[in-house]
């Protein structure tokens, strides 16, 4: 499946509470709008996405974010070592 389906839906990327407290503390960011900060590393024309089971990964800048191909819900965050 192509990366076009996740960035047309880019406006339904969302998180839950524990999700926003979760990305904040892996990728030791401060900011207080991480669904945003995501959004702009997957839309980043250098971010790597692709598909694998139910989830979408996006790499760019050492960080992959894992969200759900279903629901568009941010799943986790970390850096790639």
């Amino acid at each position: 499946m192509n990366k076009e389906v996740l960035l047309s839906n880019i406006d339904k990327v969302h998180t839950t509470e524990k999700g926003i407290d979760r990305i904040k503390k892996n990728l030791k960011i401060d900011t207080n709008d991480v669904v945003e900060y995501c959004k702009n590393k997957v839309l980043d024309k250098n971010c790597n996405i692709y598909k694998q089971g139910k989830n979408w990964y996006c790499e760019i800048d050492n960080i992959k974010i894992t969200i759900n191909s279903y629901s568009y819900t941010i799943i986790t965050a970390h850096t790639i070592r």
